[in-house]
């Protein structure tokens, strides 16, 4: 993929996918497909983009892509750590709610965690409820944001 490095690991029994160097429409798609592929059934996929040092709108509808096939299969797409140019393009664009946002892994592996353990019931009633057209991530709910 131009101009971006991808690395994937699993963490406390979450797939964690780094995001590093500049995604752009050149690599939009190769990392879309590279990052659908790590998606599993029920599961919450952590990106971390700590290192994204540029991200332009292709890249932007590449992740709300995943995060619709990740929503599919009952899972989640988490966004740890990102730069004030991510949190200014996902705020002009109108998507800031859209995506679950946590300051670090860290704390996206242990927010994830604990939602999963205590509230297993909330994701459909929160799911079910949303009204057509409004977007937000079902399991973000109560979590501190970054930003």
């Amino acid at each position: 993929m131009p101009g971006v490095e991808l690395k994937a690991s699993v963490r406390d029994g979450f797939v964690v996918v780094v995001l590093r160097g500049d995604l752009d429409v050149t690599g939009a798609a190769d990392a879309q497909a590279a990052i659908a592929d790590l998606v599993a059934p029920g599961q919450t996929l952590i990106i971390d983009i700590s290192a994204l040092d540029f991200m332009d709108c292709a890249s932007l509808r590449a992740l709300l892509e995943v995060q619709t096939l990740a929503w599919r299969g009952g899972g989640d797409v988490v966004l740890a750590a990102p730069q004030p140019h991510v949190l200014r393009l996902l705020a002009l664009t109108g998507r800031d709610g859209v995506f679950c946002v946590q300051a670090s892994v860290e704390a996206a592996v242990a927010g994830t965690g604990s939602r999963r353990t205590r509230y297993p019931w909330r994701r459909l009633a929160v799911r079910t409820a949303r009204p057509r057209g409004a977007a937000s991530s079902p399991t973000c709910t109560g979590l501190a944001q970054s930003g």
